[in-house]
């Protein structure tokens, strides 16, 4: 007996092994975020190493999108795998719900990370810019860790280079101005590579490292503060036009530009590459140490960006915010195990994707999570025959200010972001939903804003790549009704409701009388008739 019970507990000591090696052997992910990276305007250029260590091993989504250009509200989308409404993140303020106590108590324990940590068993790993106002005193200050995460090593506040604060595990620690131990996109690199090194060898991992680059400051480590002597901003057929027929906002905008906001521009997006010069050694760093450790081809490395950006575009000098693609696209690249190399695909993605992503690659039950995104692994595989989505939603809502801007007094209340020039880029009433589809037949943006004029904006990609001529007076009037319900039903959905057949799909319903009676959603804002007026 004293035998078998040996053998038993052999047996029992071999199954726990082996369940620990299954673990354990469960694939690795890695995603890397930037901060403010186009993909519109060449943001990708200066990215040597990560085009050919990601891009060239693995796939380049062509259509990938953010629902919210603004880094707090983007953010919490990738963090939760829903959309703003359903977040409730609005923009950068605490009062915006921007790491708030509420983001912290509601959302927070529901993260993609938390539950990587707490039901699929891997340690995780942040590094880098979280949520704007993390750290805020009013909403517990850097001794907020939040749920899910083993190691963290977050920022302060917004993106900076040197001169900011850490959370380490929820202790401050200060960084000054010495480039070989204080510049954060260096720091990050450093911090990822000690965890590769030190990390336990029995869990899978999940890494976040988010980098300030190419947020402004746009500080570039001292190597690379002279590169790229020549470039400018691209000169595309709407760089420095009037943006007429589109929300005042964007008319207002002075055209042409000043020289000094040209120069402005100019500098800036040359400081951008520059700043993206370190994230390029940072991925480069990553991908030797994995392969160092033999772990390369078992980790997924994911590259994106929390919104786009624009240099120019309608004579609005530098910012992010507008519902244009300039703004909304963003880089995504993936690289990974049963990924071929050197692919490209089309399909319609976005950041809400990102977490039901990671969920099914560490083999979670996605119908257990209240996510509007769609796992991006039968495409990552290239499966054949993959229903996909033709349309998602994008929605923002603006910021202004009570006060008038002392240094533009001409300007009145409500508006923000108003340099160079005194152009602004946000006002209180910038606040707008589209619906943004890509199908076999249409290359469609359909947008109305929530002010006084009820704006309408409607684009025909396939005609206008550039968004010059908004044709929501010409567009076929039966295009707009389905859009409008459409749109109504996008800005309500949660979960599966927001994976639901678009406009052009076989499967689509349209029931002209639902446009008239509520059925719990929003009330049609304009009826057909004061369209005519737009």
């Amino acid at each position: 007996s004293f035998a078998m019970g040996a053998a038993a507990v052999r047996g029992l000591v071999l199954a726990a092994l082996l369940a620990l090696a299954a673990r354990a052997h469960r694939p690795n992910v890695v995603l890397i975020l930037t901060d403010d990276q186009d993909v519109c305007l060449g943001g990708m250029t200066p990215l040597k190493k990560t085009n050919a260590l990601i891009a060239q091993m693995g796939i380049t989504f062509l259509n990938a999108y953010v629902p919210s250009a603004l880094c707090c509200p983007s953010r919490a989308s990738i963090l939760t795998g829903k959309y703003p409404h359903n977040h409730h993140v609005v923009n950068n303020t605490l009062e915006g719900n921007c790491s708030s106590k509420l983001w912290q108590k509601i959302q927070e324990p529901h993260t993609f990370p938390a539950l990587l940590k707490s039901m699929c068993g891997y340690q995780t790993f942040f590094a880098g810019k979280y949520l704007n106002e993390y750290g805020a005193e009013d909403a517990g200050g850097v001794g907020h860790v939040p749920p899910g995460w083993s190691f963290w090593y977050a920022l302060e506040k917004n993106s900076k280079y040197y001169n900011y604060t850490l959370s380490v595990n929820g202790k401050a620690r200060k960084h000054g101005e010495n480039y070989s131990v204080d510049y954060l996109t260096d720091v990050l690199a450093n911090m990822s590579l000690d965890f590769l090194e030190y990390k336990s060898n029995f869990e899978p991992f999940f890494m976040m490292i988010s980098t300030p680059a190419p947020h402004s400051p746009w500080t570039a480590a001292p190597q690379y503060a002279n590169s790229f002597p020549n470039v400018s901003a691209p000169r595309n057929s709407n760089f420095n036009i009037h943006g007429k027929n589109k929300h005042w906002l964007i008319r207002q905008a002075k055209t042409p530009m000043t020289n000094s906001s040209i120069q402005f521009l100019d500098d800036a997006y040359r400081k951008r590459w520059q700043t993206l010069l370190s994230v390029d050694d940072l991925v480069e760093k990553l991908v030797k140490k994995l392969e160092l450790n033999g772990e390369l081809d078992n980790t997924y490395i994911f590259y994106t960006s929390d919104n786009g950006y624009h240099t120019g575009q309608f004579s609005l000098p530098i910012d992010k915010r507008q519902l244009y693609e300039f703004d909304i696209k963003v880089p995504l690249l993936v690289r990974g195990p049963g990924i071929k190399p050197n692919q490209t695909n089309k399909m319609l993605v976005a950041n809400i994707d990102l977490g039901p992503t990671i969920l099914d690659i560490a083999g979670y039950d996605l119908n257990k999570t209240q996510m509007d995104g769609m796992s991006l692994l039968p495409l990552l595989r290239g499966d054949k025959n993959v229903t996909w989505r033709s349309d998602f939603l994008v929605e923002y809502q603006g910021e202004g200010y009570n006060g008038s801007d002392p240094t533009c007094p001409g300007l009145g209340p409500g508006v923000t972001h108003c340099f160079p020039d005194c152009v602004c880029e946000d006002s209180y009433n910038n606040t707008y939903a589209c619906v943004r589809t890509l199908s076999a037949s249409w290359d469609l943006q359909y947008c109305e804003f929530d002010d006084r004029e009820v704006f309408v904006e409607v684009y025909n990609l396939t005609a206008d790549p550039h968004q010059i001529n908004n044709i929501a007076k010409t567009i076929d009037q039966e295009i707009l009704e389905k859009m409008n319900y459409r749109l109504m039903m996008l800005q309500s959905c949660s979960g599966a409701t927001c994976r639901t057949p678009g406009v052009f799909d076989p499967g689509y319903r349209f029931d002209p009388r639902l446009m008239f009676s509520n059925h719990g959603l929003r009330a049609r804002r304009f009826s057909a008739q004061s369209l005519q007026g737009i």
